[in-house]
Parts: C-alpha cells; structure tokens; sequence
C-alpha cells in the first residue's frame, strides 16, 4: 500500500510492458467481437513526469525518453528508425492531451489500454489504494466502457470471470511489495482464473533482481496447464543483484498466434535503445509451446552494446 507507481511511470520496464500491451490489445482487435481488458492493479492511471514523484527518481529519462531521439540512442545507422509496434505506441502517448508541447505526461496501463481499445470493448480495473482509485475513477469518468472497482485486484477475479465478452485480456501487474511472495499469490490467482475462464489471456508483468526468485516463478507456469506461455524480458543489469531493478519479464499465459514474431523486432530495438552501462539482454521463448501443429522457433537472447554517454 505504500507503493507509487508516479516515482517509476515511464523506465525501461514500463516500455517493455506497455509494448507488450499494445501488442496484445491489436491482436485482439484482429477478431470483429468485443472484448474485455481487466487490470488487477491498475494505478491511478496517468502520470506527470514533471511532477514531484517523477522528478525525484527521474527514471523515465532511461526509458520513455530515449525513444523520443532514437538515433541519440541506438548507436547504428538504422537507430532512428522505430519498429512499427513501438512508433504506434510512442505516438498515441505523444497524441495524449497535455503533450502537445512534449513529453509531460505517461499514460498507465489503463489507459494505454483504453486508448488502444474500441468502442464495442471494454475495461475492468482495480485498484485498492484509496487516493489512486479516487484519481482512476476521476480519470474515466466520462468513458462508459470503463468500469473502476476499490477492491484487492486478485480476489476480484473471481467475480470478473469470465467477461460477459467471453474474449479479453487480464493484466497482472503488483507492485511486488511482498517481494518473492507476490509470485505465490499470482499463482494462486492464476490456478483460480484459468479454472473459470481458461481460454483467456493473461499477462504477468515481474521485476528481475536476482534471477533466482523469479525461476520458481518461470517453472510453476512451465505445469500451470495452459497450451501456450510466452515469455519476453528485457535486462539492462546483471540479474545478480537484490538492490535494484535490473530487469523486467511479461509472461504471457494463452500467448496470440504469432505474437513472439510481433514481439521479435521491439525487443531487438528496446535492448539496443534502453541498453546503459552495460551490454542489454533481451529473451523472447515459449515455455510452455503447442505440442501439435508447427512448432514455434526457439529462444532467442541477444547482448547488445550499452547506449553511449551523451553530455
């Protein structure tokens, strides 16, 4: 309860996962009936990042904000070119009323959602801090496809599943107060929801300090029984270290056909834009993979050369 996501909105794991989220919400939108978007820990739902929170962490200087000058950042001649996904994405951001002078404000997940979604589909978001619900709802309240509910994200579940939409998208995004704990009480809710409504998609944003508290994690997804897991992560640090975030992962249960070849070129161009002191590494496999029909193509990982200092 004493996490702000206003400190963080907009670093190189918000641009992973918001990536991720624009892709899964276009696939979606591939298919003429409606759907749903339900966020368990959906935030307040916009972000100043001129603001005091933002201003103090400035993280969003090693995210966001390198896309905006690509070729400052790419080291290669092809660098100002983004990947179609992420010039959609950068650009509805851009698009947003309070950046027509620049960069000033971060859309959550929320609404990155809602921006991307149709007017036949729809949006569930929990949130269960009190001030962040209160600015949620003030931030929706004239879009009558979004429903806000101040309520613990994982117990809703059992009551928003299945969506009336029977198509949609559940986003798990916690704040990972609890640290490796969190991971037990995702895959609870996880086993819950899948039992309910077991052809939905759900996305599972986590931190990567130390790689070793997220494998039991990654290896409890590999038995969680759904068809297909994709799995895509981004590091910018060695994953050794429990002082800071080093890295991020989506874990996609119910994975849309071909989203790994979406996915492929983002990544490439985010380990190549976000990358600091270090070569960045980027992992994009199945781990759990259709047994029948063609098989997916393996993992790919790539270390690339740390984005050059600039004065």
């Amino acid at each position: 309860m004493n996490y702000r996501h206003a400190y963080h909105a907009g670093n190189f794991a918000d641009v992973l996962k918001h990536a991720v989220l624009l892709a899964l919400v276009e696939a979606l939108k591939l298919k003429p009936a409606p759907f749903c978007v339900i966020d368990t820990h959906a935030g307040s739902g916009c972000y100043a990042l001129d603001g005091a929170e933002a201003g103090k962490t400035g993280e969003y200087r090693d995210g966001i904000a390198r896309l905006l000058f690509p070729d400052l950042h790419g080291g290669d001649a092809h660098a100002s070119a983004l990947p179609p996904l992420l010039r959609r994405w950068l650009d509805a951001i851009l698009a947003l009323p309070g950046n027509e002078q620049g960069l000033k404000l971060y859309p959550g997940s929320p609404l990155q959602a809602a921006l991307a979604m149709r007017d036949i589909d729809g949006a569930q978001l929990c949130e269960l801090h009190p001030e962040e619900a209160t600015r949620l709802r003030e931030l929706f309240r004239r879009d009558a496809r979004v429903h806000v509910h101040e309520r613990d994200g994982y117990e809703a579940l059992k009551a928003l599943l299945p969506p009336r939409e029977k198509r949609g998208l559940v986003l798990i995004d916690p704040p990972y107060e609890a640290q490796e704990a969190e991971y037990r009480l995702i895959e609870q809710a996880l086993k819950e929801a899948l039992q309910r409504w077991p052809g939905g998609i759900y996305a599972v944003w986590y931190p990567i300090k130390r790689r070793s508290q997220v494998q039991p994690f990654l290896r409890w997804l590999q038995h969680c029984g759904a068809k297909r897991v994709l799995r895509a992560e981004l590091l910018v640090h060695g994953d050794d270290s429990p002082l800071r975030l080093n890295g991020s992962g989506m874990a996609i249960v119910n994975a849309p056909w071909q989203l790994d070849e979406t996915l492929r070129e983002p990544l490439r161009a985010l380990a190549r834009l976000l990358a600091q002191e270090r070569p960045a590494e980027w992992t994009l496999d199945w781990l759990v993979a259709e047994s029948a029909g063609t098989p997916p193509k393996p993992a790919r990982s790539a270390r690339l050369p740390p984005t050059p200092r600039r004065r």
